[in-house]
């Protein structure tokens, strides 16, 4: 489909295997009509309303590559709640030939833990090295949860990797999103790969990419200018006090 290579080319569901279409995950909208699903060498974009399983594919994704459920790098082995699915065993991950000297799974919701792990870590005697060195050197309990998003995308991301974001808009201003745009084309220079799911319109811009939107039907390619994220947010912006009024009365 690219010219370009990458880490990973592809996911697809072994459906053959599925024992019950009707059970979780496999019930789920993003999971029920998932097959191959093909994706792009720079960026590609999940998207959906809650409940889709937008999170519940990224987990599999990233756990298929050898990931930790509650994110971090392949290093990471803490598990404060085992509640992530069994998905990544019905899923087949479709390598490229490049190999990635780099990788994270971001994921917002656990990121408090991801933090608590790495201070753990580093009390350790025998641990070697300051692990929070590779973090911007500073606790990241003792940063805003936005700051410490961002200290991750900073200095924990070095290129030549395969980021697996999970909602990372969670704690970022709307400058720090575009802050955020600009690394994520920091990176894809420096021959990485990323793989999000979002709700923000402005992480969504990545121009070189492809976006997959999943619905109660399925899973559709879409552009930004055609998902509802981005038509209510132009909406509000523009005509902000009508749209107040349909809310209030409603």
């Amino acid at each position: 489909m690219y010219l370009h290579e990458t880490f990973l080319r592809a996911i697809e569901l072994d459906r053959s295997r599925v024992p019950d279409f009707d059970r979780y995950p496999f019930n789920l909208a993003a999971v029920r009509e998932l097959g191959k699903l093909e994706l792009h060498p720079k960026v590609t974009y999940i998207i959906g309303e809650n409940g889709m399983g937008k999170s519940t594919l990224m987990e599999s994704i990233a756990v298929a590559w050898g990931f930790n459920p509650e994110g971090g790098t392949k290093n990471f082995t803490f598990s404060t709640e085992a509640t992530h699915s069994n998905l990544h065993e019905f899923i087949r991950l479709i390598r490229g030939v490049r190999k990635a000297r780099d990788g994270f799974f971001f994921r917002a919701e656990s990121y408090y833990n991801l933090a608590t792990s790495i201070e753990e870590m580093d009390r350790d005697p025998l641990g070697g090295s300051s692990i929070i060195s590779s973090y911007g050197g500073k606790s990241l309990h003792e940063q805003s949860h936005g700051e410490s998003f961002f200290a991750t995308f900073i200095h924990r991301f070095g290129g030549q990797g395969l980021y697996i974001l999970d909602e990372p808009e969670a704690a970022l201003s709307p400058l720090r999103q575009m802050s955020m745009l600009a690394r994520i084309h920091q990176l894809v220079g420096r021959d990485s790969q990323f793989i999000i799911a979002t709700h923000s319109p402005i992480l969504m811009a990545y121009p070189d990419s492809i976006m997959y939107e999943m619905t109660p039907e399925g899973i559709q390619t879409t552009t930004l200018e055609e998902t509802d994220h981005y038509a209510i947010m132009k909406r509000f912006l523009n005509d902000k006090e009508r749209m107040l009024k349909e809310l209030f009365e409603d």
